[in-house]
């Protein structure tokens, strides 16, 4: 079920003869919507992952003329845009979220709730995976990761547990991870309401696809392949993410980055981006009710002045 569709589409203000982008098609939920409303528009649909492009050339196939379907990375949407032959488009989508296809094939090792491979990589043909990132990164490297990307409270137990762990057996399963962070943990964690491996796995997926990395490269990029009032829409699940989203569009808003003590301007930078609405659209409980997934989502929009 696509995460804040309803939010998503009145905010694209999709017109029939537009040119859209779904940067994370998923299983195409909000692809398909998108679609449906053109006529002579065009919608690009990006995963990095293939069996999610599989997926979408099923589901999409009613409107196959006006859709293009594309394997990559969407950090490389300006040279996606460009070996497509279009310069400027009326609106963009991302979603930043797991998609559930990933969360519920056990092999692919992104669910703490499953023992799978160590694996957590959106595109199968990349090189690193989880498995790589906790046998071999140093104890430091782990900290840093786990404090920066799941803003973990007991960073310092858990990066020593695992390296300690390893010294002895290379880990390999989803399992043997959340069985090591558990131990790690005080009791009084493991009996809060979040499963105490979540914020690990999510910092560790995060480095593995270095996933802030391809945030911040989609953002330079979209503010500038986006027509004069088109509409750049970005969700997010967690807080580091939707900071990410927020700052960059802030920054975008302000125009001039000089030093205050400069006398006149000299970096030439304009403002790009204007944020539609100060705060991050969130679910309702109808939308909660129905898909508890979509619990912590927040969708960023902006619109290019």
């Amino acid at each position: 079920m696509p995460v804040l569709l309803r939010a998503c589409l009145e905010a694209l203000y999709v017109r029939p003869d537009g040119i859209y982008v779904d940067g994370t098609l998923g299983r195409a939920g909000h692809a398909f919507e998108i679609a449906r409303q053109l006529k002579s528009g065009r919608l690009v649909g990006i995963d990095r992952d293939t069996a999610a492009i599989e997926v979408a050339e099923e589901r999409l196939k009613p409107f196959l003329n006006r859709v293009s379907l594309v394997h990559g990375n969407f950090r490389e949407i300006g040279a996606i845009l460009d070996r497509l032959g279009i310069d400027l488009v009326d609106g963009m989508l991302f979603d930043l979220g797991v998609s559930s296809p990933q969360l519920e094939e056990v092999d692919r090792g992104f669910s703490y709730m499953q023992d799978a491979p160590l694996d957590m990589r959106m595109d199968q043909s990349a090189a690193l995976t989880a498995k790589e990132v906790v046998n071999t990164w140093s104890e430091e490297r782990l900290r840093q990761i786990l404090f920066e990307y799941g803003e973990e409270r007991y960073t310092p137990r858990i990066a020593k547990a695992i390296a300690l762990a390893r010294e002895t057996r290379e880990l390999e399963t989803t399992g043997q991870l959340v069985e090591i962070i558990k131990a790690a943990m005080p009791a009084s964690a493991l009996r809060e309401k979040q499963h105490p491996a979540k914020r690990s796995f999510q910092a560790i997926r995060i480095a593995v696809n270095d996933e802030l990395g391809a945030v911040e490269d989609m953002l330079e990029v979209a503010a500038e392949r986006l027509r004069p009032g088109g509409r750049l829409l970005v969700i997010s699940f967690h807080s580091l993410e939707d900071r990410l989203v927020k700052r960059a569009i802030q920054k975008r808003e302000r125009g001039c980055i000089c030093p205050r003590d400069f006398p006149v301007c000299a970096c030439g930078f304009t403002p790009t981006l204007q944020a539609v609405g100060r705060k991050a659209i969130v679910p309702d409980e109808e939308e909660i009710a129905n898909n508890p997934r979509a619990r912590s989502a927040r969708l960023r929009v902006a619109e290019r002045v």
